[in-house]
C-alpha cells in the first residue's frame, strides 16, 4: 500500500490550482488580445470603386478596386 500520499502534491489541490491559474491566464490573454485586434480593425474603412466592372473570378482585379479609406484625410 501507498504511504506516501499528500494533499498538497502536484497531483492534489495544488495541481489542479495550477492548471485552473494557467488556464485562466491563456484565456485573459487570448481575449485581450482578440479585443485589441478588432478594435484596431474596426476602424480599418474600406472603398470600393467602379464594383460593376469587377470579375468573380479575376484575383488581380478584385483587389484594384478595394482602397483603404483613412480617417481624418
Amino acid at each position: 500500500m501507498n504511504e506516501n500520499r499528500n494533499v498538497f502534491a502536484l497531483d492534489g489541490i495544488t495541481g489542479i490550482l495550477i492548471a485552473t491559474a494557467l488556464l485562466l491566464s491563456i484565456l485573459a490573454f487570448l481575449t485581450v488580445n482578440g479585443l485589441s485586434a478588432q478594435s484596431a480593425n474596426a476602424t480599418n474603412f474600406y472603398e470600393i470603386k467602379d464594383e460593376q466592372s469587377i470579375k468573380m473570378f479575376d484575383t488581380e482585379s478584385r483587389n484594384k478596386h478595394l482602397f483603404d479609406v483613412k480617417m481624418g484625410e
